[in-house]
């Protein structure tokens, strides 16, 4: 028999922290009980909204005040101990009711707590249903639990309440809001975990309950409202990233304070470890927010306190082991089907109504991308199969990916007589492009040019396809786009940047359309940007702006496209940090690659889409008919005509703002062009080249395309036959320039792979820093010095930091001085200055047909050929070598520092690289963290009934 108590003893506890919105209405509601509690105490934590100014209170209600800050716990420890005692000798059954300001109980739930605990006494904390404060028929909480691996998880949550679940009563835990718990026990177990100060802390202690013997239960008939989950209690915003620390840190406190004696040491050893794998599946799932937030977590368990304090209480405590609570965790079976019932859920909820597009497959895609590849192998028939190229723009590659990957980023670089700076962000595009054709990292180079009519094909193909849709439009916009003038100059003329940069294009204009979905979007747009603005760097100003208008007209979710510039600010810092700190802020735009000779075209060809003034090979085609050459800028612009007034006249459709947007970036791509025949900063020969304004005219082109096709799809049905014209007609406009490889206008060419002779590669494999002088004969009499070291000069060690140099360096003044000398017959003494240099031949290129250069050529031959300190090697493919016999010394490779800074900048690369590669592989929808499935325990739920007192 127990001993007869009085009455049950209600102190109700209300804490209250800037609860304005809430707590009239909680107060109203503890006024209109059915069973009033005996005691109240309302606990206010630093409201700065008024919403206790007013309040005062006498007899049995007080009001507490504690500093802003404290965790729920804390605030209901102190108001218990404000609570009075009990004014009488006879034991008495007294119980704490904790309420939060958001908590306005029904008119029942304290009598229908009490009746529940009446009949059960093993029953020691009792929660009541949570229902939404807007909505009473939606369930916010009813039980919670842990899967096996101590994952906190809410059995009942954002259901719609229909009386399923009240038979359940028997559960591992219940929510704070509402609980009713004696309070003997809560002074025996000490409260709320101190270390669990928002998530997990009635979890903790209704764990805590079970094993010193308890019982905890809910009771579905008792209903309090509630405004939202536990970590928003107080605050105005949670963020996702700390939503995340909150959960997780719960979590990984409660699995060190629960692990056995033997096991927290192993358990802390894998804190850290684990939570960097953790954050790379976060990136991996699309969801950076919880990055941070899993590092911040494991370190503040692993060093931040707490643990050892929470074990001991834990085992001061526990009665019972771990059987008591394991058939209420829910098992793995359970937590699978929960996760593929909201999985399809997801899948199946549609934001948008479909619309119908164009496939792939079946309306034309394939096909014109397949025309596409065949004008590509008519076109470029002479460089299949090669396994290099030169000429233009461009050299073959190094040899090795691990050469390619010294010279990225921040080093030494044996480019001339060798300096140490940053080398183009272009240099990473290239590594990666060799890394992929390792056994011959040239390839990736004939592959890009190869393939790059088909790419832009397939791009604007899903990029029109994106704004249109009628069926055929893509079509019309793939083929006018693989036929862009810029594409086709920029292949001949060897500028691969400017080639990739127009193939990614309309990837990236896509993926930026497409970043507020989500981040595998916004980090396909981020890895785009970068590699677009490294190949093209006079691209930037305009990729900036464009992002910029992205960034304001998608503002809600203006934290994905955000994180768009970061890779390539991370890409672009040293360069830019370079040039300006030498006063050349406008060399930050100039062309990656070999620097070569372009001249500018005029605003009228720059207007009609034609990056050089040949008027796309039609000017030296026709250079026998005068007549029909002076009326070339007519003939060209009436060929263009039809794709401007298409592009013009989709404004006056019913998509006149993307018609209008596409025109805007139009008109900023023929500014970036207009501006690169202006800016001269690159160094070729004695003379100073602009920057290729092709890059900008990819833009140009692209744009208008996109509003072409936009007017096109809002046409009557004589569109189809107008872009069949309009592309015809495009094609036409540039048809001598396809043919540039067999009327000999193209500047590329294919080669074995060897920059310099058979004689000098020999000698480089025994001395990789073998130094070649190699001087070039100028058709204005002057000569170009160049030193080459090893096998001779690779694409991806050319630098735009040597090429934009505003003065010569030391050693470049002393490296002209000896050309110069070289060149003619003089008693100069070369002997220091090629062995300082590491001078051991010396290569005379060809003059071709100019007479000056001619005449330099011959009296540099003659020079160099009666100097006995010359052997002459004879003719080579590159023109006539000559050995130097005297002993050079070996040439500087960089400081430790130099290379300490080059791995540390390929790591920050390879960090935030990764981070972004990562974000951008496609991944199945993630869970909301709201759910509406229902976890239940596997053993029988006990009820009530069967502990009624004898």
């Amino acid at each position: 028999m127990q001993p007869s108590v009085s009455q049950p003893r209600v102190t109700a506890i209300l804490v209250a922290a800037d609860g304005a919105d809430h707590l009239d209405r909680t107060l109203d509601a503890l006024a209109t009980q059915t069973r009033h509690p005996e005691n109240l105490v309302v606990v206010d934590v630093g409201s700065t909204d008024g919403s206790t100014a007013e309040l005062s209170f006498g007899g049995s209600a007080r009001l507490l005040r504690i500093p802003a800050g404290r965790p729920f716990g804390d605030a209901v420890r102190a108001g218990e101990r404000e609570a009075p005692p009990a004014a009488t000798d006879e034991p008495v059954d007294e119980w704490i009711w904790l309420l939060g300001h958001d908590n306005a109980p029904a008119p029942t739930a304290l009598a229908d707590l009490l009746s529940a605990v009446e009949i059960a006494p093993s029953v020691v904390v009792a929660g009541p249903k949570l229902v939404a404060q807007d909505d009473p028929s939606v369930i916010r909480s009813l039980g919670e639990a842990t899967t096996r691996f101590g994952r906190s998880l809410a059995l009942v949550q954002d259901e719609l309440d229909q009386g399923q679940h009240d038979r359940h009563t028997d559960v591992m835990g219940v929510a704070a809001g509402g609980m009713l718990v004696r309070r003997s026990v809560w002074t025996e177990l000490g409260g709320f975990d101190p270390a669990l100060p928002d998530v997990d802390a009635a979890l903790d202690f209704c764990i805590r309950v079970r094993l010193a013997g308890h019982r905890v239960a809910v009771v579905p008939e008792a209903k309090v409202t509630s405004a939202g989950p536990v970590e928003e209690f107080g605050r105005r915003r949670v963020s996702e990233g700390r939503r995340v620390r909150m959960h997780r840190q719960a979590q990984l406190h409660r699995r060190m304070t629960y692990a056995p004696a033997g096991l927290v040491w192993l358990h802390w050893l894998t804190l850290v470890p684990f939570a960097v794998g953790r954050a790379v599946g976060h990136l991996v799932a699309k969801h950076p927010a919880a990055v941070a937030a899993e590092l911040a977590a494991a370190f503040a368990v692993a060093f931040g306190g707490g643990t050892a304090r929470a074990r001991k209480n834990l085992a001061r405590t526990k009665k019972l082991g771990w059987s008591a609570v394991e058939p209420l965790r829910v098992s793995w079976k359970r937590v699978h089907e929960r996760r593929t019932t909201t999985r399809d859920v997801e899948l199946a909820r549609v934001e948008d109504a479909p619309i119908a597009r164009a496939s792939f497959l079946g309306d034309g895609g394939i096909w014109v991308v397949l025309a596409a590849a065949v004008l590509s192998v008519v076109t470029l028939f002479p460089l299949l199969g090669s396994p290099a190229l030169t000429g233009g723009g461009l050299l073959p590659l190094s040899t090795t990916v691990g050469q390619l990957w010294e010279n990225v980023g921040y080093g030494w670089h044996s480019l001339g007589t060798g300096f140490t700076g940053p080398s183009d962000p272009f240099a990473a595009v290239l590594a990666v492009l060799g890394s992929i054709v390792f056994w011959s990292p040239s390839t990736a180079v004939v592959v890009v040019v190869l393939l790059a009519l088909p790419l832009s094909a397939l791009g604007a193909w899903f990029a029109v396809r994106k704004v249109t849709t009628r069926t055929w439009v893509p079509v019309i916009g793939a083929a006018l786009y693989a036929v862009a003038p810029a594409l086709i100059g920029a292949v001949t003329t060897g500028h691969l940047g400017a080639v990739i940069a127009h193939v990614l294009l309309p990837w990236l204009f896509i993926a930026v359309l497409e970043s507020h979905r989500s981040w595998a979007w916004a980090s396909g747009a981020s890895l785009l940007f970068a590699v677009v603005a490294a190949s093209a760097p006079s691209l930037l100003p305009v990729l900036l702006v464009g992002w910029l208008v992205a960034l304001v007209v998608g503002w809600r979710r203006a934290h994905r496209r955000a994180f768009i510039p970061v890779p390539t600010a991370v890409l672009f810092l040293p360069l830019v940090l370079a040039q300006v700190a030498r006063g050349n802020v406008l060399a930050v735009f100039a062309d990656p690659g070999v620097p070569s000779a372009t001249r500018a075209p005029s605003a009228l060809q720059l207007t009609i889409g034609q990056p050089l003034p040949d008027w796309s090979g039609w000017l030296p085609a026709t250079s026998g008919l005068a007549l029909l050459a002076s009326l070339l800028p007519v003939v060209m612009a009436v060929l263009a005509l039809p794709l401007a007034v298409a592009a013009i006249g989709a404004v006056l459709g019913h998509r006149w703002s993307v018609a209008g947007s596409a025109l805007v970036m139009a008109l900023l791509g023929f500014a970036t062009a207009f501006a690169a025949t202006h800016v001269t900063v690159t160094g070729v020969g004695s003379t100073t080249t602009i920057v290729w304004p092709g890059s900008g005219l990819s833009v140009y082109w692209l744009a208008l395309v996109v509003a072409a096709c936009i007017g096109f799809d809002v046409l009557p049905k004589a569109a189809p036959l107008a872009g069949v014209v309009t592309t015809v007609l495009a094609a036409v406009a540039v048809a001598p320039a396809f043919a540039a490889f067999y009327l000999g206008g193209a500047a590329i060419q294919p080669t074995t792979g060897r920059v310099l002779s058979a004689y000098v590669n020999a000698e480089a494999q025994a001395n990789p820093d073998v130094g070649t002088l190699v001087v070039e004969p100028q058709d204005d009499g002057s000569l170009a010095v160049a030193l080459e070291r090893g096998q001779g000069a690779t694409l991806d060690d050319q630098s735009t930091l040597d090429a934009t140099a505003l003065r010569l360096s030391t050693s470049g003044s002393r490296l002209a001085t000896l050309a110069g000398n070289l060149a003619s017959r003089s008693g100069y003494d070369p002997r220091p200055a090629l062995r300082e240099l590491g001078v051991s031949f010396v290569l005379l290129d060809d003059a071709g047909s100019d007479p000056e250069a001619r005449a330099v050529h011959d009296r540099a031959a003659g020079a160099i050929g009666q100097n006995a300190l010359f052997t002459s090697i004879g003719e080579t493919t590159n023109g006539q070598l000559f050995h130097y016999d005297g002993e050079v010394d070996r040439t500087a490779t960089g400081s430790a520092a130099a290379r300490a800074t080059h791995v540390l900048y390929l790591v920050v690369l390879g960090v935030v690289f990764g981070a972004a590669a990562l974000l951008a592989v496609p991944t199945a929808p993630r869970r909301r963290r709201a759910t509406s499935n229902v976890i239940e325990a596997e053993e029988p739920a006990t009820t009530f009934d069967e502990e009624r007192d004898e």
